[in-house]
């Protein structure tokens, strides 16, 4: 079993750098997809309400026989729960899918500016802090402004902020806040959901170094300090994303990722004018 380094948080918790992702992955295969990875020797496992497979996830976590413990895990509150015993409310039923008592991190999942909730959404999870249910409480997909009026009106400041990041859109004005606020950065779609596998920088750096674009793309955001949580269904590339603690990209190949980045290159929805 590889050997993978934790990240620390603000609140003195720690986090596997490199977790499994489970978006899209379908409730009845998560369980599945769960113990592959946590066989592989993964101890990070990120859901969220909205991605329907948190009871899965739960199956998982059982079926790998690990004491629960071992393993670091994260759900997200849906955008329409974000009144404060709404928020509650649906923490509690998040822990009853996923058949555990706690979780290690619990963040809201968008800002949802339109909805203008999600100070008190905040302060639902500092609740859930304070009572030790949730271990770390974060956010994902905020703006600076976002952090400024949460931290501003609790004096609370986020562990970790999730949003889409990958090396042709790599978010660095955010990362910078982040950095100065002592919060720490999460990659989704850490592989640009798929569109990066065959880029001929990447698959050039790969080849050289005779290793999968994957796992070039997954080391680089490694060597940025960045949390990863890369997704697959796949026993043999959940496997082989993992396996990125034997090697270093080198300075020749991280200034080629480096040159990838793009404003204009974002995948997913932009988190200000997201309605949903």
């Amino acid at each position: 079993m590889s050997t993978q380094p934790s990240i620390q948080f603000n609140d003195g918790h720690s986090i596997p750098q490199v977790g499994l992702g489970v978006w899209q992955t379908p409730n009845d295969t998560a369980a599945m997809v769960v113990k592959t990875a946590l066989d592989a020797g993964y101890r990070h496992v990120d859901t969220a309400a909205i991605y329907e497979n948190e009871s899965g996830v739960g199956e998982g976590l059982i079926a790998s026989g690990l004491p629960r413990s071992e393993i670091f895990l994260t759900t997200k509150l849906w955008n329409d729960r974000h009144s404060f015993d709404d928020a509650l409310t649906a923490f509690d039923q998040s822990l009853a899918r996923l058949k555990t008592d706690y979780v290690d991190l619990f963040l809201i999942h968008w800002p949802s500016p339109h909805r203008g909730k999600y100070v008190e959404a905040w302060k639902a999870l500092i609740r859930l802090k304070e009572e030790g249910r949730a271990n770390s409480i974060g956010v994902s997909n905020f703006y600076p402004e976002h952090l400024e009026r949460i931290i501003g009106e609790t004096g609370v400041v986020p562990v970790l902020n999730q949003v889409e990041l990958h090396p042709d859109f790599q978010q660095k004005p955010l990362r910078e806040f982040h950095e100065k606020h002592g919060i720490k950065t999460q990659s989704w779609s850490p592989l640009g959901q798929g569109h990066l596998l065959a880029n001929p920088v990447i698959t050039e750096v790969a080849e050289r170094l005779g290793k999968s674009v994957a796992q070039v793309i997954i080391r680089w955001h490694m060597e940025k300090g960045l949390i990863v949580i890369p997704k697959s269904v796949t026993p043999s590339r959940i496997v082989e994303n993992f396996q990125v603690f034997d090697f270093e990209l080198g300075e020749a190949a991280t200034k080629a990722l480096d040159a990838l980045d793009g404003p204009g290159n974002r995948v997913g929805p932009d988190p200000m004018t997201a309605t949903f």
